[in-house]
């Protein structure tokens, strides 16, 4: 860690991501997709923090070859994050990511900071101070 967060931009038709465009926030960088069971369970965690740091960037980026599985998952779990489908997952190779769900904490820099992969518990006290220091 500790390194610049590669830039990317993907869209996917209807939305636009360009990951340079967040400089100046804290960014949570999370890589995911509609039929991974901790990508599912992590869903509400990360939706909550979106509502309570609105200052915190969260940005998922769906590997989700499928627009309907992907459209069918933020419907049910009513996301309303800033996500994007890469099916190609051009962003994800950026980030040598194998494992999902994989979230990358910018700093408002651009320097990755802490690398997290799996389900991790968003409301931990921890991670929440962590998040509020940066």
């Amino acid at each position: 860690m500790g390194i610049h967060a590669p830039d990317f931009t993907v869209s996917d038709g209807a939305n636009t991501v360009h990951l340079d465009s967040y400089r100046g926030k804290v960014v949570l960088l999370n890589f995911w997709w509609s039929q991974c069971a901790p990508c599912i369970q992590e869903t509400p965690g990360l939706e909550e923090l979106h509502h309570d740091r609105p200052d915190i960037a969260i940005v998922g980026v769906s590997i989700d070859t499928d627009q309907d599985s992907y459209q069918r998952f933020l419907t049910r779990h009513h996301v309303d994050i800033v996500t994007v489908r890469d099916p190609y997952q051009t962003a994800a190779k950026l980030y040598h990511t194998e494992g999902w769900p994989e979230t990358y904490i910018i700093d408002k820099e651009g320097i990755i900071r802490r690398k997290i992969v799996g389900d991790p518990d968003w409301s931990n006290p921890e991670i929440r101070t962590y998040l509020q220091n940066l």
